[in-house]
């Protein structure tokens, strides 16, 4: 990089720490940003041409909106924020404890099982980690179980809600990167059950070591009892498959899956009789505002991506360290610490659109799959909801239980050390990433 490029990305980065620093929405802070690049930058800089602010402004609103694949999103988010009034969390718990009584650490596996679920209906790490947390961790405590390790468990496996499909995070990546969401959706499976085996084999472990930490079981449920508690816990199950089936089968595109699951969600929740005016206008309203602030803040990034491309900062640095000669681990190392110090102020789909325009060029300089890169962010972006200052699950978990923040911190960290051991495992063997995908769609 050149001496101009280099002063240009320093205070372009100068520039956007100041406006997010007084309190500047994310998404206008962003667009403020790229105005700064767009007029200021060819002011400050010799040699730098000007460019019309407002066509570069209309046409990376539009390119970034625009778009089909985008319309899953607010599909998806409404399709939870249905099944996130109905019962579904009480269900959940009544439906899968009666299975999970002959492991070691019994009900703590709820709150794995639990999230792995619930995750496939919301594609949000909060709205797992309240759902499922509101239920269980009142029950686990009734019935005597170590609180440090059920608050933790929830933790990490509300994290799945990021990473279980229909993920939004996911789906921002594939909008910024360019790839195919249904790869995406698949190589998340992998990853996914990966992490629920670990956590479940840590709980095991952990309970196998202290015995007097785990209260006795509950008394044996003949089958016929065992499926009548699981019995409103099926049809939400088939929905899940039918929408994640219908989209890795080929049958449907992401978008039309996530019409399907709208429609399938409203039904459960008619005939559980939780459909009601109010809730159907307050699932509507909440799918409405989420989806507008993560398209605001899609907007911002693309006008900010294009103010940068005309700096030339992204191929620069990518050319920069191409040149270093670093091996691809050293990178992959870097880029998890610098995710991970992100995710102590910002929230994942702002840290990947805020890196997408620098970090991708460098990532295929350096011959990484992008479809394994996006579900590698995503497990980083994971880890970063439970690292304190600012991890979501730690908020969300400390309303709950009214811990203070380093305690719930403090009880969540074997759980985050478990998520740095899948993170080096997909690194080291990225066949766990990218095999599903290209056995089933090709390579």
């Amino acid at each position: 990089m050149d001496l101009a490029q280099t002063e240009a990305g320093l205070l372009l980065l100068g520039a956007l720490f100041l406006i997010l620093g007084l309190g500047v929405w994310i998404g206008l802070g962003l667009l403020a940003t790229g105005l700064v690049g767009v007029v200021a930058l060819p002011m400050l800089m010799t040699g730098m041409a000007s460019f019309p602010a407002d066509k570069v402004l209309g046409s990376a609103v539009w390119g970034s909106l625009a778009s089909w694949t985008l319309a899953a999103l607010p599909l998806f988010i409404w399709m939870g924020e249905i099944l996130f009034r109905t019962k579904l969390s009480d269900d959940m718990f009544r439906g899968l404890a009666p299975w999970v009584q002959w492991l070691p650490g019994r009900l703590m596996h709820v709150n794995v099982l639990g999230c792995g679920i619930f995750a496939a209906v919301s594609g949000s790490s909060a709205a797992t980690t309240a759902t499922i947390g509101k239920m269980s961790l009142p029950a686990l405590t009734r019935r005597g179980y170590h609180q440090p390790m059920a608050i933790g468990s929830l933790a990490g496996a509300g994290t799945l809600g990021l990473l279980i499909p229909p993920s939004i995070v996911m789906i921002v990546y594939g909008v910024a990167a360019e790839v195919s969401i249904v790869r995406l959706f698949i190589a998340g499976l992998g990853p996914a059950m990966l992490l629920i085996l670990l956590f479940s084999g840590y709980i095991v472990v952990w309970s196998l070591l202290n015995p007097k930490l785990v209260p006795p079981a509950d008394p044996p449920m003949p089958m016929r009892e065992k499926l009548r508690a699981s019995g409103q816990l099926f049809p939400v199950l088939l929905l899940i498959g039918f929408v994640m089936g219908s989209i890795y089968f080929g049958w449907a595109t992401a978008t039309e899956a996530a019409a399907f699951g709208v429609a399938g969600a409203l039904a459960l929740s008619a005939w559980g009789g939780t459909l009601n005016r109010k809730s159907f206008a307050a699932s509507l309203m909440g799918a409405v505002k989420l989806s507008c602030m993560i398209n605001l803040i899609l907007a911002g990034a693309a006008f900010l991506t294009k103010a940068m491309a005309y700096s030339g900062i992204p191929a620069a640095m990518a050319t920069w360290v191409g040149s270093q000669g670093f091996s691809p681990f050293m990178i992959i190392a870097f880029l998890t610490v610098i995710y991970l110090l992100l995710g102590c102020f910002i929230d994942g789909i702002s840290m990947i659109v805020l890196t997408a325009s620098v970090v991708l060029p460098i990532i295929a300089q350096t011959g990484f799959d992008l479809i394994w890169f996006g579900i590698f962010i995503v497990l980083v972006v994971e880890m970063a909801q439970i690292t304190p200052p600012v991890g979501f699950n730690l908020f969300v978990l400390q309303g709950l239980t009214g811990k203070g923040m380093m305690t719930v911190a403090r009880n969540t960290m074997p759980f985050f050390a478990l998520m740095v051991i899948a993170v080096a495992l997909v690194t080291l063997f990225p066949e766990i990433v990218t095999w599903l995908p290209n056995t089933m769609m090709g390579s």
